[in-house]
């Protein structure tokens, strides 16, 4: 199995500020590792995961100019479409999901902060957990997804000055430590769940995506143009 990709070039500087370049990290990171996460999904699943993933997100890539100059909660809910449209699976409508909650926790912001990033993915968790009946302990990307922004909302809490790159840092380890630990889980939902104890003992493909996003946004964080 191949190892996924968190180290290739950065990005060039994306339009419309932290959100439009997290966003572009993101989707690159999709695509970049496709094989990756197809051949974790294979594990247990019935790797498609990587493949379906980089499907959408080569679009999001494709339209970039016309998706990024937008207000964010508009740039989030045109994402969302381009996702719940061209990922196949159970995938497309979980991620779909998670931008479209997203965009309505930014509604009328015209640059998004710290604290309004913790919004945006918790109601991005609260839309998954709702779309995909599931919770954290079941062996999914909330797996990672929440105790992410758990981190990051304490470390906020604290009222202490945080920089755009040790916020980055912090999700990128909490998220890896968190996706790791769900190798010892049982799968409860999703394709995985079919296969019973035999989910036991490889990460859950959905929860490693997540780390090797935020991995990547923080290893790129203080690359931009």
């Amino acid at each position: 199995m191949s190892a996924p990709s968190s180290s290739s070039p950065a990005p060039p500087s994306a339009p419309g500020g932290d959100l439009a370049f997290v966003v572009r990290v993101v989707a690159r990171t999709a695509v970049d590792n496709e094989r990756a996460f197809s051949d974790l999904d294979a594990v247990a699943g019935d790797g498609d995961f990587g493949y379906s993933l980089a499907r959408g997100f080569e679009i999001v890539l494709a339209d970039w100019n016309d998706l990024a100059g937008d207000v964010p909660a508009e740039f989030l809910k045109k994402v969302a479409m381009v996702i719940s449209k061209r990922v196949g699976g159970t995938s497309g409508p979980l991620w779909g999901t998670a931008f479209l909650r997203a965009a309505g926790a930014v509604k009328d912001r015209p640059e998004p902060d710290a604290g309004d990033a913790v919004a945006m993915l918790r109601a991005a968790a609260e839309g998954i957990k709702a779309r995909g009946r599931s919770d954290v302990g079941d062996k999914t990307l909330l797996d990672a997804l929440v105790p992410m922004t758990d981190a990051l909302e304490r470390r906020l809490a604290r009222g202490e000055p945080a920089s755009g790159a040790e916020l980055a840092a912090l999700a990128a380890s909490t998220a890896r430590a968190a996706a790791d630990a769900t190798a010892a889980m049982q799968a409860r939902r999703g394709r995985q769940s079919y296969t019973g104890e035999r989910s036991i003992g490889s990460p859950d493909p959905g929860a490693v995506a997540v780390a090797v996003m935020a991995e990547r946004v923080a290893a790129e964080w203080d690359a931009r143009g």
